[in-house]
């Protein structure tokens, strides 16, 4: 029994060893490029769908895409409509496994010509630095995986002599759905349907178990693959949860219409086989798996829109939420995390941009209740960019940190001035300050223009030029006053005037440091 046992565990850990470091060696190998292309070819449901197809297909992991995908949807740089389209090419790319194991491992031994690959790249991830390192770590794993199917499948032979598996129910959707359990438990034990499948489709090859049992436990693994995405997303945004409900929701109607197509699909599969003369194998439930995800796949896409509002409708966005771009489980990925708070930021500063626009022309304004709300949202803006660790040999994610800690300074600054002009019941005399306030609203202009347009870094220069007037109208306007008290107006009313100039003159300040410092951000960001 033992002798059983151990290489039946051994072999099932060795390939999740295999998978673990092929996908973390691919994903640090390519990732950037591979992320890229995903932000890249997402423009439509079916191009977000062939795209979640291939890059699952090449990370052999269709959690490692889902958990990238959450991030960016996290961070906006996807939108949620063209996530569901890759959330369901991720289940298709999900079967390229399965026609791996079927049509190759289970037919030839590669792990005895694969040996050589592990120690390569056991070498190359010891001896050798940067992307030659994750190359070594990827076909490591690659070797390792075959091992382990190996292992797995000689532990599955002597199996037989031991257990009869397919003393377990039969036919029927009743034993169809206990079946399925069984695989979606062996999904989330393993945390991955792939060595889930990989274990079924090698007991099937073994005859341990039937064509039966084996597409009801496929679709099981099927549905228990979303579980990664449903525990990434506890105490994520509202953009990861609806990712990861949109991934459940899509797998769990699919595997309901494979059970439903699954007697079919066997009978159809046997008089096949009876008139070819040939016996129905792993190959046939690696057809099956990829068939229903398409059938899947071709009733959503058309809907891609109707079913992100259904999404939206069963989890709609927080009230008030300032930051919903903040997701603590971007902070393991720097570049991507910096970028959802470079729109988070972004997206604040439009907000109090407007707000300094509405006081300084004495239009209806927020309380100060909403300011101390943006300010509190600021403050965890910078908590958030803080906790990224971005690597000291990284300049340009470094660049990115320090600009966006400054244009958070700033904001902070820029919102505390609007807050105590609001409780100090300022208000903004058109006549008496209308060359500063002209300057002010040329300087919102362009600030608001830059970011909105993305334009050429004259706008930056523009604010400062704009700021400089405005320091030198209100020096000179102050030191006109203050020559002269009494004399005109009491020494109340110029030192309410000469506060008033003072105020407009360091918003100015802020506003142009502000644009400064997230078009420094801006520039420091990768090419999209």
């Amino acid at each position: 029994m033992v002798d059983v046992i151990f290489p039946f565990i051994g072999g099932v850990g060795l390939f999740l060893v295999g998978m673990m470091l092929l996908s973390k060696g691919l994903v640090a190998f390519a990732g950037q490029t591979l992320r890229k292309a995903l932000m890249r070819f997402t423009g439509t449901p079916l191009k977000a769908f062939c795209s979640g197809a291939v890059l699952t297909a090449m990370m052999q992991s269709s959690t490692a895409t889902t958990v990238t995908l959450i991030g960016f949807v996290s961070a906006g740089l996807i939108s949620f409509s063209h996530a569901i389209g890759v959330v369901m090419g991720a289940s298709l790319g999900n079967t390229a496994a399965g026609w791996l194991v079927s049509g190759v491992a289970l037919k030839i031994n590669l792990s005895f010509y694969t040996m050589p690959l592990i120690g390569i790249g056991a070498l190359l991830k010891l001896l050798a630095r940067g992307r030659a390192a994750d190359f070594g770590m990827a076909i490591a794993g690659f070797g390792i995986l075959f091992l382990g199917l190996r292992t797995l499948q000689d532990a599955m032979t002597g199996l037989t002599g031991h257990f009869d598996l397919a003393t377990l129910p039969v036919g029927g959707l009743g034993a169809h759905l206990i079946i399925m359990l069984i695989g979606f438990a062996l999904t989330t034990l393993l945390q991955s349907s792939t060595a889930a499948i990989a274990t079924t489709l090698t007991a099937v090859h073994t005859g341990a178990i039937s064509l039966d049992q084996a597409g009801a436990v496929i679709v099981g693994a099927a549905i228990g693959t979303t579980v990664t995405s449903a525990l990434v997303s506890i105490g994520a945004s509202t953009a990861a949860k609806r990712t990861a409900l949109a991934h459940i929701l899509f797998n769990v109607v699919v595997g309901l219409i494979a059970l439903v197509l699954l007697p079919g699909y066997l009978y159809l599969l046997t008089q096949i086989a009876r008139w070819l003369g040939t016996q129905p194998g792993a190959i046939s439930l690696a057809a099956f798996h990829t068939l229903f995800i398409l059938i899947g796949s071709a009733l959503f896409l058309p809907f891609t829109e109707a079913f992100a509002r259904l999404v939206e409708r069963l989890l709609p966005e927080k009230a008030n939420d300032l930051t919903p771009h903040l997701d603590s489980t971007l902070l393991s990925v720097p570049d991507i995390a910096l970028e959802a708070a470079q729109r988070t930021i972004e997206d604040l500063a439009h907000r109090l941009l407007t707000y300094h626009r509405l006081l300084i022309t004495n239009q209806p304004h927020p309380k100060s209740l909403a300011l101390q709300q943006h300010m509190q949202a600021l403050e965890s803006v910078f908590d958030f960019v803080t906790r990224i660790h971005v690597d000291s040999d990284d300049q340009r994610l470094n660049a990115m940190q320090v600009a966006q800690l400054h244009a958070i300074d700033h904001l902070l600054r820029l919102a505390s001035r609007q807050l105590y002009f609001i409780e100090d019941g300022h208000e903004m005399n058109q006549r008496a300050f209308a060359q500063a306030i002209e300057h002010s609203l040329e300087q919102l202009r362009l600030i608001e223009s830059g970011l909105t347009h993305n334009t050429p870094d004259q706008w930056v220069k523009k604010l400062k030029i704009e700021a400089k007037a405005l320091k030198e109208l209100s020096v000179e306007t102050r030191k006109a006053l203050l020559q002269q008290p009494g004399q005109t107006t009491s020494n109340r009313d110029i030192l309410i005037e000469t506060d008033s100039y003072r105020w407009l003159e360091r918003n100015g300040h802020h506003i142009w440091r502000l644009g400064y410092y997230l078009d420094q951000s801006r520039q420091a960001q990768p090419d999209q």
